[in-house]
């Protein structure tokens, strides 16, 4: 067997992982465009749409993003009037983040998004669960620290 053989792209599981992310995200796109939103911004939304309220590190470890990415990111959904961003009267070095009327109603716009993608991706929901449960324990596998 050739040395280099692991080095082939048809032997990488993180090439075609990578290659469906950024296609799946592309598919995303013109929907996100009519609301406004980047992808990243589309599951910061996602989060505060379930959860309604958190802290900026709560955030940031849920969704595997650090505070350079989420800084910025969360002052323009604030500026868009998507959500509010203040200090903890219990602690002032704790920053939290709500969902304002304005983001909650955006939900309503949203809420087609899932299966309109779900239709290009084209997967029976048997092969969506398998897919979901393997990503989740590669996760879980990479970050002992991530939990569903």
């Amino acid at each position: 067997m050739d040395k280099y053989e692991c080095l082939k792209l048809k032997n990488q599981l993180c090439f075609p992982i990578y290659l469906c992310s950024k296609e799946i995200i592309r598919k995303y796109t013109p929907f996100l465009k009519k609301l406004d939103l980047t992808y990243t911004q589309y599951i910061v939304m996602m989060y505060f749409w379930e959860y309604n309220e958190s802290n900026v590190k709560e955030l940031g470890n849920k969704l595997m993003l650090d505070s350079n990415t989420l800084t910025p990111l969360l002052k323009k959904l604030e500026d868009k009037g998507y959500i509010e961003r203040k200090r903890s009267s219990l602690d002032e070095r704790n920053l939290i983040v709500k969902l304002t009327s304005k983001g909650e109603k955006l939900r309503d716009d949203a809420v087609d998004i899932p299966s309109s993608v779900g239709k290009c991706i084209n997967l029976c929901s048997e092969d969506f669960v398998a897919l979901y449960s393997l990503m989740y324990k590669i996760l879980g596998n990479i970050r002992e620290d991530y939990n569903e």
